[in-house]
Parts: structure tokens; C-alpha cells; sequence
């Protein structure tokens, strides 16, 4: 991955190779972005550019002609890096994420009874293709790329054990160590046993974690890190993107673009359609929930539970989405009208319009915050016919009596 690979964020791009010019990189980096926004994608580039850079120990001046030192001179702009990194002959290596020196670590999931402990290096192919295919891929198109199905993601112990004995060892051919751990959330109590070594690691050695909410993150592991915000991505970088990569018409891809909020992997679902199954079982539960059809809600509770919990939580994040578009339409005007009704499937639209039609803005905000609970609760293995059940007379009661009740 090069930086030029990166959809905009030139100002970090840009933050970035300053810091290692200016030799103020600290051993622990944490790159906070929300899904879309690429913070994956720097990281990848990043920590194919360090790899490039000699250690800390081989960049102290070499005698040159007449014994005058000749110091190495970094790169100074994000392109400048690019042609850097081109020119190494581990290139192809950390292009194709076979680098001996740079080592990945993310949720990973139980095979089967032969693979009780799980690490990364076991699903390694599987990471490649991924990040060849969806580089702005979030964690549940992660989980489902390696047939979690019903099975939830973590980042174990024994995954934990092993990166300590990887980075203990010496490098092979860079300068550096590099560990990229992403979605550090999935890091449960275990995750204290990598405190020791991002306090004290061993010479040139640098971990950069990659992670989408801070508050998820062991705050022990996150007081040690050098802190890398990632914004949004600006929507003409977005439209650009969809009109070169994804042969999307111009007019259509602005539109995408100021639909998406600044994510990537949302513009490309939304040109897609690739949440019109939810929008039809969303749809039956409303109804259900709306009219009080007992008998409805319980067959949509069945049908909800079978799914398991990463797509249950999924299902989740597009009911959020539709409020949220709902809300702006509310207070948009005719313009955000248009851009919606074009960017959306008539079966999402249509949902929006019945949202804004029985619900208040102060109703959408409740429901907002209950659908963020719900979701919070299935990561902590909530039982999903109680949790949905729960959720669905909370929603009646907001809709029809503007009551939040706690059960």
C-alpha cells in the first residue's frame, strides 16, 4: 500500500511523513478513524514506508570521500515516500504484505474443535485477499470474509502470547518491527499482557494500532499511545474515487458522496444496494412494532435470532442510518430531499418518509440511543430474543406514548 493509495487525507499523509523526518515518532501509534475513513489503508502505507526506513542505528552518518559524513535524507512529502518506498527491494514484499518484519494481528474466529486457539498467522491468506479486495472493509465484512457466520471475533491470549514472541525476535531485513493490530477493541483483560512491551519494547520496534472508537479501546493500552486522528474523508475525494474506481457516473457519485458522511465503504453500499435485504425485515418489524401485532413481532424476533450476533449488529447499524438520514430529511430542505430519494433504494426512501410521518425528531433521537444500546449489549453477548423482544416494546412505546422505558 502507498499513500497515493489512500483516498485523500493529505493533511495526515502529509503529518505523518513529518513526523519520521523530524524524528518525533513515538514506539506507539494509535490511528482513530471511523469506518470508511481509512485510517486502515494509512496504517498499511505507513507501516510499509517505516519498513523502508533504516533503524535508528544505521542513520548515524557514513563516512563518505575525505571522511565527511553523508547523512540520510528522508523523504520530506507523502510522494517523495511513495518513490522512496519504490525504490527498496523489499518493496514487492510489503506491497503484497509478505514482509518479514512487519507482522498483523485482528479478530479472528474458532475454526473448528482442531483450532481452539486461534492467532493470526492462521488466517493470513484470507488478510491478503481481504485487503486486496475491501481496503475500506469494516469488521463485519472481515468476520464474514472468513465464514464467522454466527461466531463473534476476538483478539485472544494465545494471539497476544505470539505477538510477544514475534516481536522479541530480531528483525529479518528492515530497520524496524512493525506490529499492526487493528480493531484493538477486540482486545479484551488479555490485552494487559502487551503492556510491558509497548512500554519497553525492544529497539526499533513501533506498533501501530488501528482502531474506529477510542472508548472500546483498555485504557491502560491507550495511555501509551501516541494519539492519530483520522477524519472523515471529504466528499469530493469520495465522488473522484467512485467516478474513477467504481465507473460511477459523475452527478450520481456527488450524490453518493454527500450521502455517505465522509465513508468510503458506505458510498460504495449505497451505489450497490447492499442493504436492501435489511431494509425489507426492518420494514416487516416496524409494522409489527407499529401496529402491536403480537404475533408479528415474535415471528420477526425468530427470524432476527437465527441471523447471530455480527449480522444482528449490522442490522442494527442500518436502522441507525435510515434514522439518521430520516432526521436530516426533517430538517433538510428540497435539496437533501433529492440527494436522498437519489442515493438511497426506493425501499429505504420509502421507510424514511413512514419514520418522519409517525415519529417526532425527539422520538428519533430516542430510538437512536436505544438502537446504540442494543448494539452495545449484543457485543457483550446479550441473548437475542430477550434483547430484541425488549427493543421492540421500548420503539412502541416511544412511537405511541413518547415513553423511554428501562427494561
Amino acid at each position: 500500500m502507498l499513500f497515493k493509495d489512500v483516498i485523500g487525507q493529505q493533511a495526515v499523509k502529509q503529518h505523518l511523513v513529518e513526523m519520521v523526518q523530524h524524528n518525533r515518532l513515538s514506539h506507539a501509534l494509535l490511528f482513530l478513524g471511523k469506518e470508511g475513513s481509512g485510517a486502515l489503508p494509512l496504517a498499511l502505507a505507513f507501516a510499509n514506508y517505516i519498513s523502508s526506513i533504516p533503524s535508528s542505528s544505521e542513520k548515524e552518518p557514513d563516512a563518505g570521500l575525505f571522511d565527511e559524513p553523508v547523512e540520510v535524507k528522508l523523504p520530506a512529502t507523502a510522494d517523495e515516500a511513495d518513490s522512496w518506498m519504490q525504490k527498496q527491494s523489499s518493496f514487492s514484499k510489503s506491497q503484497a504484505l509478505v514482509h518479514p518484519d512487519i507482522h498483523y494481528s485482528y479478530p479472528t474466529i474458532k475454526r473448528d474443535a482442531k483450532h481452539e486457539k486461534p492467532i493470526s498467522t492462521d488466517f493470513i491468506v484470507n488478510w491478503r485477499e481481504f485487503i486486496n479486495q475491501y481496503p475500506y472493509g469494516n469488521v463485519f465484512d472481515w468476520l464474514q470474509f472468513i465464514g464467522a457466520e454466527n461466531k463473534q471475533g476476538n483478539i485472544t491470549a494465545h494471539e497476544c502470547n505470539d505477538i510477544i514472541r514475534q516481536l522479541n525476535l530480531k528483525s529479518f531485513e528492515s530497520g524496524y518491527k512493525i506490529l499492526l493490530m487493528w480493531m484493538p477493541e477486540y482486545l479484551g483483560k488479555e490485552g494487559n499482557k502487551l503492556l510491558k512491551l509497548i512500554e519497553e519494547p525492544p529497539a526499533d520496534t513501533l506498533f501501530i494500532l488501528v482502531a474506529e472508537s477510542e472508548e472500546k479501546i483498555l485504557s491502560t493500552i491507550l495511555s501509551r499511545c501516541q494519539l492519530i486522528k483520522i477524519p472523515s474523508i471529504d466528499s469530493s475525494d469520495i465522488e473522484k474515487t467512485l467516478v474513477l474506481k467504481a465507473n460511477c457516473q459523475k452527478e450520481q457519485a456527488k450524490l453518493l458522496a454527500n450521502a455517505s458522511d465522509g465513508n468510503y465503504r458506505e458510498a460504495l453500499h449505497l451505489l450497490h444496494h447492499a442493504d436492501e435485504d435489511f431494509s425489507s425485515l426492518l420494514k416487516e418489524w416496524m409494522n409489527a412494532t407499529l401496529k402491536n401485532q403480537t404475533v408479528s413481532q415474535v415471528k420477526f424476533i425468530e427470524e432476527i435470532a437465527r441471523l447471530g450476533r455480527e449480522r444482528q449488529k449490522q442490522f442494527l447499524k442500518h436502522f441507525t442510518h435510515l434514522v439518521e438520514q430520516a432526521i436530516r430529511l426533517e430538517i433538510g430542505n428540497e435539496v437533501m430531499a433529492d440527494k436522498l430519494q437519489t442515493s438511497m433504494s426506493s425501499g429505504e426512501y420509502e421507510l424514511i418518509l413512514k419514520m418522519n410521518k409517525v415519529m417526532s425528531l425527539e422520538q428519533k433521537e430516542a430510538i437512536s440511543d436505544e438502537i446504540e444500546k442494543a448494539a452495545y449489549y449484543i457485543e457483550r453477548n446479550a441473548n437475542g430474543k430477550i434483547l430484541f423482544h425488549s427493543l421492540t416494546i421500548k420503539i412502541f412505546y416511544i412511537v405511541k406514548h413518547n415513553v423511554v422505558l428501562s427494561v
